[in-house]
């Protein structure tokens, strides 16, 4: 009977739940699976964040409901972030809100900014609420690419154009997920100078703020005059401070659109538990050690899964930022698809990766690879790869 309901039958069966399924089965088999799927941290959060979480919830006064909006201590540490980390001033009453991960947050902008047959423009592939979030809504999604390339503006070009309705909406994610392309504050600049002369909001996710390479720190949009006027950005702690299960995010910017979020959100929830937001407000406001920490242990991550899958036959791009590889599949095997390549590299190597097609079509003939497992784990995984590789006939060359 379910796909009698009207938004059931907007959404697609949700590709990688599939290899989720078979990674779970072959796990209860007693399978050793090194699961590369999922960008689950596997750090734990800064001891004096979990020690504010314990003082708290031990005060009888913490269990009744919080406040929906976030604590204003959360919000004005939110607000201090952007001022160290960016050199932006919001002011914590009207451009920030809190929100249960940017996940929740970008569903419930959805649900207060979109009519039915509006037109959102989403990058393809893109991380699946970057479409799914405005489609539950009731928009129609027009697809523009997610490399920020001359291409990307002349889709954006195009859509206005010859899009009816004209959309309302850009979607951007930098450093992307999945593919984690990355841009700088020039990008930006032309975005807002964009999205002014075509009246359009931009919703920019920056879920992986902190998690960038090589030195070069990732921007952000609210670094761009004027862009309060068009624009809102979520941000996370979950990968920032390893605190994925903690369901903490933050929408800021334009004061309409953060007062629509905030209205909706309302009338959804009382609010994160308080003290989860008083831990989080010790995240924000502590020592800020963890966030190097992490950044230095996924680049070392990345460095030795590059290499390590490099030497196995299989060529990996070395990802510019975020926790996740956007790898080719190997040539000789790129007419099986990513799905099946995904399938299989569970049962024959034991790894399990999501398939790129789960990512939106153009996701096709990759695989996304989390960083989630120590360097030995990597390590095992390539030689597994490896011995897969072998059993199909293809070596280093031929890979």
């Amino acid at each position: 009977m379910n796909d009698q309901f009207y938004r059931m039958k907007r959404m697609p069966p949700y590709v990688i739940a599939e290899v989720n399924a078979m990674r779970h089965a072959a796990r209860l088999a007693g399978q050793d699976i090194i699961d590369l799927g999922m960008g689950n941290p596997d750090q734990p959060p800064p001891s004096h964040v979990i020690d504010k979480l314990c003082e708290v919830a031990s005060k009888p006064d913490a269990h009744g409901y919080s406040q929906s909006k976030g604590i204003p201590g959360l919000r004005r540490a939110q607000a201090g972030y952007y001022e160290r980390r960016f050199g932006v001033e919001l002011d914590p009453e009207s451009e920030v809100v809190v929100t249960m991960g940017s996940k929740e947050g970008l569903s419930s902008l959805a649900t207060a900014i979109i009519a039915p047959g509006d037109v959102v423009l989403a990058p393809n592939p893109s991380y699946p609420i970057h479409t799914f979030g405005f489609i539950i809504a009731g928009a129609t999604i027009r697809s523009v690419p997610t490399t920020p390339d001359e291409q990307y503006w002349l889709s954006l070009e195009r859509a206005m154009n010859f899009t009816v309705p004209r959309p309302s909406v850009l979607v951007v994610s930098y450093p992307s997920n999945p593919t984690a392309e990355v841009v700088d504050l020039a990008f930006y600049e032309r975005l807002v100078a964009w999205a002014r002369e075509n009246q359009v909001w931009v919703v920019s996710d920056l879920a992986y703020s902190e998690l960038y390479f090589d030195g070069k720190p990732t921007p952000s949009i609210m670094q761009v005059e004027g862009a309060k006027d068009v624009a809102i950005e979520f941000t996370s702690m979950s990968k920032t401070y390893s605190m994925a299960g903690w369901r903490m995010g933050f929408a800021v910017g334009n004061r309409q659109l953060i007062a629509a979020l905030t209205r909706v959100k309302s009338y959804l929830d009382y609010g994160a538990f308080t003290p989860v937001q008083a831990a989080a407000c010790a995240a924000l406001n502590g020592p800020q050690d963890i966030v190097e920490a992490n950044r230095q242990l996924y680049h070392k991550r990345r460095d030795v899964m590059v290499e390590a899958f490099g030497r196995a036959g299989w060529d990996i791009p070395p990802p510019p930022a975020s926790m996740f590889a956007w790898a080719p599949l190997p040539p000789a095997l790129r007419e099986m698809g990513s799905l099946e390549f995904s399938k299989q590299l569970l049962t024959q190597a034991q790894v399990a990766v999501a398939p790129g097609v789960g990512y939106g079509e153009n996701g096709e003939g990759y695989v996304r690879i989390a960083m989630v497992e120590n360097e030995q784990r990597l390590r095992q995984a390539a030689r597994n790869v490896k011995r897969y590789l072998q059993s199909l006939g293809i070596n280093s060359s031929a890979a």
